[in-house]
């Protein structure tokens, strides 16, 4: 029997999300989330997505090593457990992978200290992964194991575009360069865009809205990254839920030196209580639209900044890729939220961008135009995948070397 089961594990700081997939016919078999790991009470969620059935409960998981075990359980219980040998691969999510990656990688040894090795640029999400990966390792070490990183699709881009106007040696030497961020997604959306135009992915040229709590956006030509929002951390870039996004380095300069602030509070300020939720005390877009419907004025101004750097996004890489062929949202603000979308193609006819508001209102889980009939630019929502993003990834490499 052909192995064609991929396990999905995305180790978060504090929680494993995971989701099993057969191959075949990218069904999910399970899904699951262990949460607040390490705490007094932790959560875990598992669900067989065959029957249905949902488990949870509350217990104290100590580490990474006690979620995976947890996960193993829970799907032994389903028929579906880690000795199984219809399990092809395990495929581990990582967030930077810098320049030593680029591509999906098989782990062994060597990557999993190279890994390490760049947990600074990463302090938040790599030691995480390696935990996962450690774990997992340990349950298979038969099996192959795959890291599939966010940093990799973005790292097509030319040296125009990732390198920051800084003294070579000195970037050089600290790794500062734009890595961009949220890849499979941007991967996996802008190639689903160019189905959905008609084109092939080498023949399509896309802008790529990923709006979520974290937000990005990528200009891709042809099938390929040729800039992105996100830089060397994922700060850079639009106005996130908590994020400040593009900021005057200067700024930092200032509250150090006037507002008195040490460097761990500006970092909290910047990453933690900024962007959306600074500006108006809320993060979560259905209810700042609810307190815009409301006439609420700090909410109407948080909205207003939010869409006013999306649209400034939408037009420069509208500039860089020359020719766009679909303007496509994604993640859960773009997936849902029709105000935003709306909003930030408003007064950008010129450049042949427009929604049908019919369409528009149109709630969905499938890819779908929402772009006048005719008209010279699609706009799209497509629904992002990063787990099958990344078993397809797992998949591919696993058989390849087998």
């Amino acid at each position: 029997m052909t192995a064609t089961r991929v396990l999905v594990l995305n180790s978060g700081s504090s929680s494993v999300k995971y989701q099993l997939l057969d191959m075949r016919d990218h069904s999910r078999l399970a899904v699951g989330l262990v949460e607040r790991i390490g705490e007094d009470s932790s959560r875990r969620k598992h669900t067989h997505v065959v029957s249905g059935e949902t488990r949870e409960a509350e217990e104290r998981i100590a580490d990474h090593e006690a979620a995976l075990k947890a996960m193993s359980e829970e799907l032994a219980r389903d028929g579906l457990g880690l000795d199984s040998p219809q399990l092809a691969a395990i495929g581990h999510r990582v967030v930077q992978g810098a320049g030593s990656f680029t591509e999906p990688t098989l782990i062994d040894d060597g990557v999993v200290a190279e890994i390490e090795r760049l947990v600074p640029l990463a302090p938040l999400h790599n030691p995480a992964h390696l935990a996962g990966m450690r774990t997992a390792l340990a349950l298979r070490p038969d099996l192959p194991q795959v890291a599939v990183f966010d940093t990799a699709f973005h790292s097509t881009m030319p040296e125009s575009a990732a390198r920051y106007a800084l003294d070579p040696a000195v970037a050089d030497k600290y790794s500062i360069r734009r890595y961009g961020f949220h890849g499979t997604s941007h991967a996996y959306v802008s190639r689903v865009a160019a189905g959905l135009v008609g084109k092939a992915p080498e023949d399509a040229n896309v802008i790529v809205l990923h709006l979520g709590n974290g937000a990005s956006a990528s200009a891709v030509r042809g099938g390929v990254c040729v800039d992105t929002s996100m830089g060397l951390t994922p700060l850079e870039g639009l106005v996130m839920g908590t994020r400040s996004g593009d900021l005057d380095p200067a700024v930092i300069f200032h509250l150090m030196r006037v507002g008195g602030m040490s460097v761990d509070e500006v970092d909290t300020l910047l990453n933690k209580k900024s962007g959306l939720l600074g500006l108006c005390g809320d993060n979560d877009m259905r209810e700042i639209r609810r307190r815009v419907d409301e006439g609420d004025d700090r909410a109407k101004l948080a909205f207003d900044i939010y869409i006013h750097r999306l649209k400034k996004y939408i037009g420069a890489y509208y500039a860089v890729l020359g020719r766009v062929d679909a303007v496509v949202f994604t993640a859960g603000v773009g997936e849902n939220a029709s105000p935003v979308r709306e909003a930030a193609v408003a007064g950008l006819e010129e450049l042949g961008l427009a929604v049908d508001a019919e369409l528009n209102a149109v709630r969905g889980d499938q890819p779908r135009l929402i772009s006048p009939e005719g008209a010279r630019v699609a706009v799209a929502v497509v629904p992002t995948d990063e787990e099958l993003e990344i078993a397809t990834q797992t998949y591919a490499l696993a058989t390849e070397n087998s």
